[in-house]
């Protein structure tokens, strides 16, 4: 019947948030995005059993949504700023995202908490924290892949998953 019902909202309004739905509906952590998705899953009642009280919850805070980038250059010279910071998780599932996060984008989160104010939400499935350590710990870090060749082979293990082989490699003498 849930089911039913999702598809005739979307059917008739044009529109499902499904990853507020999927909080509702799926085991912990499981989100889709589309009623395709949806109808695949099997689902758990983790509906709240009453309302969300935010009567006052955010008096005196100023909230802005913007990227990430736009907002530190905005708000970086004030001294009464926290930026909340909750990337997704790096080495976990990031499908969910509009932009898929690369690598890069993580670095590129870290280095703008540099010298800020800031919450940072991670876990221990990240292992960013790990990163950090062994960054701090390499202070002339450099990219040992520059000058090297990339060969990549897209692999295709069934009708939704896939991956990419990829060998990097470089020769800085010659053989005789």
């Amino acid at each position: 019947m849930i089911i039913k019902r999702v598809l005739q909202e979307e059917q008739t309004t044009g529109y499902v948030d499904y990853i507020t739905l999927s909080s509702n509906v799926l085991f912990s952590m499981k989100y889709v995005q589309s009623y395709a998705e949806l109808e695949k899953e099997t689902l758990y009642n983790c509906i709240r059993k009453s309302d969300y009280n935010t009567e006052n919850y955010l008096d005196g805070v100023v909230v802005e949504s913007l990227d990430y980038k736009e907002l530190f250059s905005k708000y970086q010279d004030y001294t009464n700023v926290v930026f909340l910071v909750d990337p997704p998780y790096l080495s976990t599932e990031v499908g969910t995202y509009k932009n898929y996060w690369k690598l890069k984008d993580y670095l590129d989160v870290l280095d703008v908490l540099n010298g800020t104010n800031y919450i940072y939400f991670t876990s221990n499935k990240s292992h960013i924290i790990e990163l950090c350590e062994w960054m701090a710990n390499k202070p002339a870090l450099y990219n040992p892949f520059a000058g090297s060749t990339t060969s990549a082979v897209n692999n295709q293990m069934n009708y939704n998953s896939s991956y990419t082989d990829i060998m990097l490699h470089k020769v800085n003498y010659e053989f005789k």
